[in-house]
């Protein structure tokens, strides 16, 4: 099964435990605003552009203000059902291509909004499609780095996913390095190299 399809699942389940109120890393928002920013990319993608274009927020506002009465199990059902017939979300490699970071970070989100929370199990299958994951869309997720960057498992396995003066290398699980790559803070990584080139690291946007 593609990483889309496992998170989906997994997140529709999290979205019943948690309920509506429970806060997340997306700043501003609790499950339920997650849990329509979805809906409406996933059912509405021509309301979503607000998302990337900010002069465009006020469309995205008002699509997301149209699930402010709907039930939440409503709501978990449309996600875990998938997208209409007529989307391209429809289709299994565009499913794969744009969903599998967006529901894996996203579930992420979720689970990691309040303290206490720890990473989930290792998984080989997972971590072998996020490892792979962030070897097809490091180009965007580092290009912002200063420096040079290499990801480590603790393992070992390496790949050089951005090139620069100057080198850092991140170390930890798949899972930590694309929630670190798409700018989470919660997540379980270590960064090494020279301190300069560390702080220049540090002190860049994150790359998505």
């Amino acid at each position: 099964m593609t990483l889309a399809t496992v998170e989906r699942a997994a997140i529709c389940a999290e979205f019943e435990r948690s309920g509506p109120d429970r806060p997340t890393l997306c700043e501003g928002w609790n499950a339920r605003d997650l849990l329509t920013h979805l809906l409406v990319r996933e059912r509405q993608p021509w309301n979503a552009a607000g998302l990337l274009v900010p002069a465009l927020s006020g469309v995205t506002d008002k699509a997301m203000e149209s699930y402010a009465t709907e039930a939440w199990p409503n709501m978990i059902d449309d996600l875990r059902n998938g997208p209409p017939g007529w989307s391209p979300f429809k289709l299994g490699k565009v499913d794969e291509i744009a969903n599998g970071a967006e529901y894996f970070v996203h579930h992420e989100d979720l689970r990691r909004g309040e303290p206490g929370w720890e990473p989930r199990p290792n998984e080989p299958e997972r971590d072998g499609q996020l490892w792979h994951l962030l070897s097809a869309q490091s180009k965007l997720l580092f290009r912002k780095s200063p420096v040079g960057v290499v990801l480590q498992r603790p393992e070992g396995a390496q790949q050089v996913v951005a090139t620069g003066f100057g080198m850092v290398t991140v170390i930890g699980e798949p899972s930590e390095l694309v929630l670190h790559a798409f700018g989470r803070d919660a997540a379980r990584v270590e960064v090494t190299g020279l301190p300069v080139d560390v702080e220049a690291y540090r002190a860049a946007p994150s790359g998505h």
